[in-house]
């Protein structure tokens, strides 16, 4: 009995030591965990919100990159650190579900391990083709691509990639076929796009807005349920024809998997702040992504889709990581 007395007390002890660090909280700088170099759109949407920490919870933010293994050196290490609230990680569509469809061997995953604080922003991927390949349409493409099976190049930013991942399921939606041409990233595809080494590819909109409005680059068709007021004149997927082809990228954060529920509501809380304050939201909004800064439930509801989607794309597709 005095045991069980014992146990009870250290129980809610624990609880009300738990209870008062995330009353304190914070009381030290935050450190915002990014899986990839800095300039890119885990950095860009990670910094934008660690810059209303200080007005929001009276601490800053600090920024480390830690790139590395497609994201997952930086998963894994924020995975592993305190649940305290102090270290989280803002990440990409490919860190918080790709890499778990695809890597079989990885030392985290994304449901499993994180306490989802937020999805911050989403973005469309645009189906766009070299100026000179014949092709106005989806459907013009599609004609091509069943007359001429395994013979339309598509460019990626690589293997896994969401882009890769979008011509896969494009692919499987069509029954079609087409090459595959695997990139260090989307620069360089645009650069081919632009020489006509390559006759098209799925690209995130802010990587070939600027081509697109220059006419360089010819686009088909965004992968959002909606027109982008960027490129008002394309079209959606869904009146291509294809309804089922709805895909965004997106960036999220999110914090070990056993951080009080007091804490990541207070995380949340100043992210969403951040990504809705009028500054930040119209910078991001000028650079293609869509503000979504939604609650922590509801980004846990959705990257559990979306891992269960690319593992559903990657298995039919045979897809293996390079």
């Amino acid at each position: 009995m005095f045991l069980l007395a014992r146990c009870a007390a250290v129980v809610v002890g624990l609880a009300f030591a738990v209870a008062a660090a995330a009353q304190q909280f914070p009381s030290k700088p935050i450190k915002i965990v990014i899986p990839f170099v800095p300039g890119g759109p885990s950095d860009t949407v990670g910094r934008a919100i660690g810059s209303k920490f200080q007005e929001y919870l009276g601490q800053p933010a600090v920024v480390e990159n830690k790139p590395g293994a497609n994201g997952s050196i930086a998963a894994e290490f924020v995975a592993k650190a305190d649940p305290d609230g102090y270290t989280i990680l803002v990440g990409s569509i490919g860190v918080f579900s790709i890499n778990a469809a695809l890597f079989k061997d990885l030392r985290y995953h994304p449901v499993r391990d994180f306490a989802p604080i937020t999805l911050a922003v989403t973005t469309p991927n645009v189906l766009v083709t070299k100026t000179a390949y014949p092709a106005k349409s989806v459907k013009e493409l599609l004609d091509d691509m069943r007359k001429r099976p395994g013979k339309v190049s598509f460019g990626s930013s690589g293997t896994g990639s969401s882009d890769h991942l979008t011509l896969e399921l494009f692919k499987q939606l069509t029954n079609t076929d087409g090459i595959h041409v695997p990139y260090k990233g989307g620069a360089a595809v645009v650069t081919d796009l632009l020489g006509g080494q390559v006759d098209a590819s799925f690209q995130n909109l802010g990587t070939v807005a600027t081509q697109i409005k220059a006419g360089k680059i010819r686009p088909l068709a965004v992968t959002a349920k909606a027109r982008n007021p960027q490129i008002p004149d394309v079209p959606t997927m869904a009146e291509a024809g294809l309804p089922d082809l709805v895909v965004t990228s997106w960036q999220a954060a999110g914090a070990p998997i056993k951080t009080p529920r007091e804490i990541v509501a207070k995380l949340n809380d100043a992210a969403v702040r951040a990504l809705r304050s009028p500054d930040v939201r119209e910078r991001l909004v000028a650079i293609g992504f869509d503000v979504v800064a939604g609650s922590p439930e509801e980004f846990g509801a959705f990257m559990k889709a979306e891992v269960e989607r690319w593992t559903k794309v990657v298995e039919r597709g045979g897809i293996k990581p390079d």
